[in-house]
C-alpha cells in the first residue's frame, strides 16, 4: 500500500517547471517552528484560495494573514503554483489516510452496506471538510493539465490495487484480475460522482453521495451475496 512519503514522491516528481522557476517545496521544514509556519501558510492560502480564487490571491495577502514576512513565505515556497501544488500534495496524502483506515481488519467484518454507507460518508465528510479541495484541483488542471492527469491516473491506480487486494480478502472466491477490474471501476465511478457532487450547493451533494451508495451497492452485491 502507498504510505504518506510514496504520495508525496509520486506528486512532486510530476511537478513542472513554472515561471522558469521549479515550482516545488524549496526546503523540507525540519524544525517545529518551521512546520508551524508551513502549516499556518497552507491553511491561509486555502482560505483565500476560497474565498478570492486562485488569481485573486497574492503569496504578500497569504503572507500578511498568516502573520509571517513574506520573505520568510518564500523560504519554504518559491512561488504560488508551489503553494497550490503542496496543498494539492496535502490532500492526497489525507485521502489516502482516509481510504487506509477504512480498509483494515475490522472492515472485513463489516456487512457490505456498512462499508459502503461509512466508505462513502468518509470521503463525503473529507469534502466537506476541505471546501477549496475542487478549487485547488480545478487550478491545478489548469495550470499543468498532462501532468495533473497522470498524477490522478497514478493516484487512482495506487488505490484501485489496494481495494482489489481488500476485495479479495473480503471474497476470497474472487479471481485476482476480477479483484482488480473491480476494484478499478468503484475508484473510477466513485471518483467521478464525488467530483461532480462538489459542482452544486450542499442538498445537491447529498443527493450524489445518496445514489453513490445505492448504485454501489447494487453493483458490489454482485459480488458479495449479503446473503
Amino acid at each position: 500500500m502507498f504510505c504518506q512519503g510514496e504520495i508525496e514522491k509520486k506528486v512532486e516528481k510530476k511537478t513542472v517547471d513554472h515561471s522558469q522557476k521549479e515550482s516545488k517545496t524549496r526546503r523540507k521544514p525540519q524544525q517545529a517552528r518551521s512546520q508551524e509556519r508551513v502549516r499556518q501558510i497552507l491553511q491561509v492560502a486555502e482560505r483565500l484560495f476560497l474565498e478570492l480564487g486562485y488569481e485573486g490571491t497574492t503569496t504578500r495577502a497569504i503572507a500578511t494573514q498568516a502573520q509571517i514576512p513574506v520573505g520568510s513565505l518564500y523560504q519554504f515556497f518559491p512561488d504560488k503554483i508551489a503553494i497550490l501544488q503542496a496543498l494539492g500534495t496535502q490532500y492526497l496524502e489525507q485521502e489516502y489516510q482516509v481510504f487506509a483506515e477504512l480498509h483494515g481488519e475490522e472492515a472485513l467484518t463489516w456487512p457490505l452496506s456498512v462499508y459502503v454507507e461509512r466508505v462513502i460518508d468518509a470521503f463525503d465528510q473529507f469534502y466537506t471538510a476541505h471546501p477549496a479541495y475542487r478549487v485547488v484541483f480545478e487550478q491545478l488542471r489548469r495550470s499543468m493539465p498532462e501532468d495533473s492527469d497522470a498524477i490522478d491516473e497514478e493516484i487512482s491506480q495506487g488505490i484501485a490495487q489496494d481495494l482489489a487486494a481488500f476485495l479479495t480478502r473480503k471474497n476470497p472466491t474472487l479471481a485476482a484480475d476480477q479483484s482488480k477490474i473491480i476494484g478499478r471501476i468503484v475508484v473510477e465511478v466513485v471518483g467521478t460522482l464525488q467530483w461532480l457532487s462538489l459542482g452544486g450547493d450542499r442538498g445537491f451533494q447529498g443527493a450524489i453521495v445518496e445514489e453513490t451508495k445505492k448504485l454501489m451497492s447494487s453493483y458490489l452485491n454482485l459480488y458479495f451475496d449479503p446473503s
